[in-house]
């Protein structure tokens, strides 16, 4: 097959062990690296470079971090690297028609989910929202309409009920490297074909928004412990107490219902129970505002808190 000349897309730190191995396969050569410009991050609002970007320098490996990747002269340049294929993970930019004729049928996309399932923004958090048992990552052919391209391969992977988005997203990354180093490197030769995806099963990971953050505690117990564990990697469920605000992290769930939804009916050394529209919840972390986050042992040393206290006013 000879080296393939592969051109990089990505932006967040889910892209960086796929950067890594791809870099150091014998058969690659990652000849250009594109990442998201750099953002204002921290306190000081300093530019960071991304963690593709990072990683890409440290290979030293050429980066380009333009604000649109499909203007005329951006194309002009990437056809001047002559590639054999595109991999984009988690990029960030959408990609039109001219970028994806530079390598037709060639450029590729890992997603978060078992695709026709979820696609979208934010399939990792969507799936644990919705309760799947179920969760993986797809090697797809980029097409013009939204994760729709054919599947070279996938991993899967079941997900129990305490499992949150930050726990699978490291998963999926690891099983991401796996389908590059074997299904990806098929697919260049030409020893294996892409299936198509079954518009029958089409569901939307739409991107999070912040009032989904914000506990109803009129829901089950069933539903608010998938919405912790599914914004656990921002923007953190949250609710009110006293007019503080509160971030949930770790819960876990009773079946009885006791009283009023939001009020607390048992504390416990290391956890106390909220009760539910159904259900209860036991709250075993929390982040009260401005604070660290925080064990219910540790809390309860430095917070008030009382049966009957209700949550969410």
């Amino acid at each position: 097959m000879g080296s393939q000349r592969v051109l990089f897309c990505g932006t967040p730190e889910f892209a960086v062990s796929t950067l890594e191995a791809l870099s150091q396969h014998p058969d690659l050569t990652v000849v250009h690296v594109l990442s998201q410009p750099d953002r204002p991050a921290g306190r000081g609002h300093q530019l960071q470079a991304s963690p593709i970007k990072k990683k890409a320098l440290e290979l030293g490996l050429p980066v380009l971090t333009p604000q649109n990747i499909n203007s005329p002269e951006n194309i002009d340049f990437l056809k001047t690297l002559k590639l054999d294929a595109i991999v984009v993970v988690a990029y960030g930019q959408i990609l039109k028609k001219s970028f994806l004729e530079l390598c037709p049928q060639k450029c590729v996309n890992l997603h978060g989910s078992c695709l026709p399932r979820w696609r979208g923004a934010a399939p990792i958090q969507r799936a644990i929202m919705a309760g799947d048992t179920e969760s993986g990552v797809s090697l797809q052919v980029i097409v013009q309409k939204l994760d729709a391209g054919p599947v070279i391969g996938e991993r899967k992977i079941k997900l129990d009920s305490q499992i949150n988005a930050l726990e699978l997203h490291n998963q999926l990354q690891v099983l991401g490297v796996d389908l590059f180093k074997n299904e990806f490197l098929k697919f260049l030769k030409n020893e294996i074909s892409p299936v198509s995806q079954n518009e029958e099963l089409v569901t939307y990971a739409e991107k999070i928004q912040k009032q989904e953050a914000i506990v109803d505690w009129t829901l089950s117990a069933e539903k608010i412990h998938n919405q912790v564990r599914g914004l656990a990697m921002g923007p953190q469920a949250t609710t009110k107490l006293s007019g503080l605000n509160y971030k949930i992290h770790q819960t876990k769930v009773q079946s009885g219902t006791h009283a009023t939804a939001g009020v607390v009916t048992d504390i416990q050394k290391n956890y106390f129970t909220v009760s539910c529209g159904t259900g209860s919840l036991e709250i075993w972390q929390l982040q009260p505002e401005s604070k660290k986050r925080m064990g219910v042992e540790e809390f309860l040393r430095g917070f008030s808190l009382s049966k009957g206290d209700r949550f969410g006013t």
